[in-house]
């Protein structure tokens, strides 16, 4: 196992970190993990080096943190780093903090929790939290040894990142979601760099984004990395792309099976920076391209179309329909449309043509509404 400074922290991590978001689980019940394969991969990668995990307090439906505070006996809880969450979306009032605080401790059976995030910040959850004291609360668990820690996990745009990290000087690591097609998404590289030039350690969910780079991959795709001149498996391609940029402290896999653990412990022991050749890096470069080929909506996401009158999410409905098609899964994209754009949904075009007459690429903005929705909307 390879090990990397964690930003500022005098303390190094595993360049490969366990997810326990995606664990086996019985009767396809995200409530019913398979906790003897689970144990036996969990100990697996610990054993081979891994020394930080990550979970949170809504994963596999509230039973991720009860499970590893259970098998985290016989030696192996003195062997990691655990990471958690404080999720927003459960907190109504600052009293909050300190009961979900106290069932986490609980269910992680500890005393302490190394690695502390506040869960999926965006320009919604985290106004609310600042309102409510959520820093001040954590400054005074880190003084009683409540947790160790203080960082956050985010989903929104990059002016909002740096706005976070700038809006207070004690943050210490943050987890951003980055791979070879995210390099312009949410955060991308530039928040990737900006969180490390500060000094903060930074954590990589999403490196295969959901298996989405990995399978069902079409033809030309596998075309190009069947003439590679170097031959790798393509989890091991995105991974090692991720890995040499010297900004990255560790990256999350959310693995499923024994065989995705130890085929990523294989990879984590050849994790570097910088040693990626130009040759390799083009290799990358041709998929990207390939896979932007297959964008069915010509959106940039230059947003020259917001403000909507109706407050329809033009750019993020497009480009979510475009990962549809591009990784060839529109279910997950419907569940994303379904659950947080209730109310920003296609529907609601007003049919104003505004937006269209600010679109700069002059894409049929309306009708694409129309089809998306229609596309992505429950049944």
């Amino acid at each position: 196992m390879k090990y990397r400074k964690f930003g500022n922290l005098d303390w190094e991590v595993s360049a490969l970190g366990f997810g326990a978001m995606r664990l086996p689980v019985l009767n396809d019940n995200q409530s019913e993990i398979n906790e003897p394969e689970a144990e036996k991969m969990i100990c697996e990668a610990i054993d081979r080096g891994v020394n930080y995990i990550d979970t949170a307090y809504i994963y596999h439906n509230g039973k991720s943190e009860p499970f590893l505070g259970k098998i985290l006996k016989n030696g192996y809880r003195e062997k990691v780093k655990l990471a958690t969450k404080l999720p927003p979306w459960f907190v109504k009032s600052a009293g909050d903090f300190n009961r979900i605080l106290e069932d986490q401790l609980k269910f992680l059976q500890n005393e302490t929790i190394e690695f502390y995030l506040l869960h999926g910040l965006n320009d919604v959850q985290w106004p609310k939290l600042k309102e409510l004291g959520v820093l001040e609360w954590a400054e005074k668990m880190k003084k009683e040894g409540r947790i160790q820690h203080l960082g956050f996990s985010f989903h929104d745009h990059l002016d909002l990142f740096k706005e976070i990290i700038d809006e207070y000087d004690k943050w210490e690591f943050c987890q951003i979601q980055y791979n070879y097609m995210d390099i312009e998404f949410q955060a991308g590289r530039e928040g990737l760099d900006y969180a490390a030039d500060k000094g903060l350690g930074v954590v990589i969910m999403e490196p295969l984004r959901g298996g989405q780079l990995v399978n069902n991959l079409p033809e030309s795709i596998t075309e190009i990395w069947d003439n590679a001149p170097v031959q790798r498996k393509t989890a091991d391609w995105a991974l090692q792309w991720i890995w040499d940029h010297p900004g990255v402290s560790t990256i999350l896999s959310g693995m499923s099976t024994m065989d995705q653990v130890r085929e990523n412990l294989s990879s984590a022991e050849k994790a570097e920076a910088g040693t990626l050749s130009e040759a390799e890096l083009n290799v990358v470069e041709k998929v990207r391209q390939e896979f932007l080929k297959t964008t069915p909506i010509p959106c940039t996401g230059c947003k020259y179309c917001l403000p909507c009158q109706a407050d329809v999410a033009i750019p993020t409905i497009f480009q979510r329909y475009n990962d549809g098609f591009r990784y060839q899964n529109m279910d997950r994209v419907r569940k994303f449309y379904n659950s947080f754009l209730k109310n920003q949904q296609g529907d609601r075009c007003e049919e104003c043509y505004e937006c269209e007459e600010h679109c700069p690429q002059e894409i049929a903005i309306v009708e694409w509404l129309k089809k998306c929705h229609e596309t992505l909307k429950s049944d």
